[in-house]
């Protein structure tokens, strides 16, 4: 079925055909006729099945002219990157409708710029359950006029501690709305939510569509936040691809990292959408022509290039759509040759969308350890002497070496001060990286831990949910990033990643929780940040030829990442 068969408006038809959208996926062509109902509907669909479509352009949709000052259309999101990505493609679905604002409301960011956001008139709000309590505790987000609210991967939301939230967001919205949820698994707690906040709902269920992806080898890196740029200087630098396409999701980042490896040495060029022609013309051909080794863009600008013999695509992050993902790792393997894809994740909010894409293409991504600044110095060194046994010696150079004997220093040590000059002109600008484990529940988690402490505890009626929910919210990670929550009288300890806790003590500057302004520092009472017994360290280790990648079985992988602890739900009187 295709979009021009529905009944849409001419405005949202036309910002769809240009978004290059025909025929719909499962999931849209069976919920937008019952969205556009005003039906409530619960759907079951897994990333990467053109959810955000599906009930992105019903929203747009419902906009009229009597909606340009409130808010009518409330969408709740688990993570502040879900909630921009929903944010960014409705806006695209809205571009030719007058009347629609859209306000993405979420931690981390400006709540003086949100603010202005909602009080210009959004009727449409996106954001993660944490930041919109914040605004109705404030009174700048108004529920009054709310007659959509959408729960968009529910399931995620429950796990990372918001059902409280949720809840009470619900409770607070007129009983005569439409209620919409999309969740890849239906848990107990969704079928609860359903049964007490939905009205006759129409349950849709979307089997994963079938890919396969051949002659790829694909690999993952684990790496801490703030990291990925390090993590891969090193990679660059270590399988050394003569062409490389780095993948980002957005145009700020693609310029950031172009910038950051031209300063490192790396002959770099970058391509996005707001590139001229005459300028995507240009690094384009410099990367044909091999003068740009490594091509960094965005999957929208990476439309419709045709280059051949890319040796290796980075994914430095995740694809926004698992389709993105085969499009990009099959830059690198065309026309029958073989080629290798590897990607950079960080926290379990992202494994988690790994694994999502490894299901829906029916391959394994493996995981590897990142090569360190050593490994890639004994690779070095192994090239210099394989370069030298194979070069020519000319005569003209004996003189030189004459001459430097004269002085006192031998052939030996000459060559010495040659090769170690070259080296550190190669070397000195790697990054140190520390291989981390990220935090892993679990009696044998394998993850170095430490503590941070939170200026706020029982006498202030704090409850672990408030806690958990408001660091999700201001850093990005997920529920199950962090350990345990032990609140006291006056603090509270959480046990973080070790490898993390400086960028969660950055992200959360300006948190607050329940409207009070705290202060996160570092724990530093009691022996903290031990080590609990490793696992077996039985993934692949990172080897200059690639001969070995581990045994694992994918079923044993899995299994790593099942949690084993039940949810506690309070009992209702």
């Amino acid at each position: 079925m295709n979009f021009n068969e529905l009944n849409l408006s001419q405005a949202l038809l036309r910002a769809v055909e240009e978004l290059g959208y025909t025929e719909m996926t499962e999931i849209q062509q069976q919920s937008i006729p019952l969205l556009l109902e005003g039906r409530d509907v619960v759907g079951r669909s897994n990333t990467g099945t053109g959810k955000t479509a599906a009930f992105g352009i019903p929203a747009v949709e419902s906009i009229t002219d009597a909606d340009r000052k409130s808010a009518v259309v409330l969408i709740l999101c688990p993570t502040r990157e879900l909630a921009m990505q929903a944010n960014e493609e409705i806006r695209k679905f809205a571009k030719f409708k007058e009347g629609v604002k859209t306000s993405a409301v979420y931690g981390g960011a400006s709540m003086e710029k949100q603010i202005h956001e909602l009080k210009r008139g959004a009727n449409i709000i996106i954001g993660t359950p944490g930041r919109v309590m914040d605004h109705i505790r404030r009174r700048t987000l108004k529920l009054d006029n709310i007659r959509t609210v959408i729960l968009d991967e529910a399931d995620e939301m429950l796990n990372m501690g918001f059902r409280e939230d949720i809840e009470s967001i619900l409770a607070d919205i007129p009983e005569d709305r439409q209620t919409v949820l999309f969740s890849a698994t239906m848990p107990k707690e969704i079928m609860a939510i359903t049964e007490k906040y939905q009205r006759d709902p129409v349950h849709i269920k979307i089997k994963s569509a079938q890919r396969t992806v051949e002659l790829i080898e694909q690999f993952y890196f684990e790496v801490a936040m703030g990291r990925k740029t390090d993590a891969l200087k090193l990679l660059l630098a270590a399988y050394k691809p003569s062409s490389a396409m780095v993948f980002c999701n957005t145009k700020a980042m693609v310029d950031q990292l172009t910038d950051e490896l031209l300063k490192s040495g790396f002959r770099a060029a970058g391509l996005h959408g707001d590139m001229k022609q005459i300028q995507r013309t240009q690094v384009m051909n410099s990367f044909k022509n091999k003068a740009a080794e490594i091509l960094v863009a965005t999957d929208v600008a990476a439309r419709g290039i045709d280059v051949s013999g890319v040796d290796a695509v980075f994914n430095y992050d995740l694809p926004q759509d698992n389709e993105y993902y085969i499009h990009r790792i099959g830059r690198t393997g065309r026309a029958g040759r073989t080629g290798t894809a590897y990607t950079l994740i960080s926290g379990r909010r992202q494994l988690f969308d790994l694994r999502a894409i490894e299901k829906y293409i029916h391959a394994e991504i493996r995981e590897m350890t990142l090569p360190d600044k050593a490994d890639i110095i004994a690779m070095k060194k192994e090239a210099m002497i394989r370069e030298i046994s194979e070069a020519q010696a000319g005569h003209n150079s004996y003189d030189i070496l004459d001459r430097l004997a004269a002085m006192g220093i031998d052939y030996r040590e000459a060559a010495a001060r040659i090769l170690e000059k070259q080296l550190l002109t190669e070397t000195s600008d790697l990054p140190d990286f520390e291989k981390t484990r990220p935090l892993k529940k679990g009696r044998n988690s394998g993850a170095k831990t430490t503590k941070i402490i939170i200026n706020i505890g029982r006498n202030r009626r704090i409850a672990p949910n408030f806690i958990l929910g408001a660091l999700v919210d201001a850093t990005g990670m997920t529920g199950k990033d962090f350990g345990k929550i032990d609140i006291f009288d006056e603090h509270t300890t959480v046990e973080v990643p070790e490898a993390e806790y400086e960028y969660i003590i950055d992200s959360t500057d300006s948190m607050k929780i329940n409207g009070n302004k705290v202060e996160v520092k570092l724990y530093k009472g009691g022996e903290l940040g031990q080590r609990r017994n490793r696992r077996p360290d039985d993934k692949p280790h990172f080897d200059r030829k690639r001969a070995a990648y581990g045994n694992r079985k994918k079923s044993e992988i899995y299994s790593d990442y099942i949690p084993n602890r039940k949810k506690r739900t309070k009992k209702r009187h």
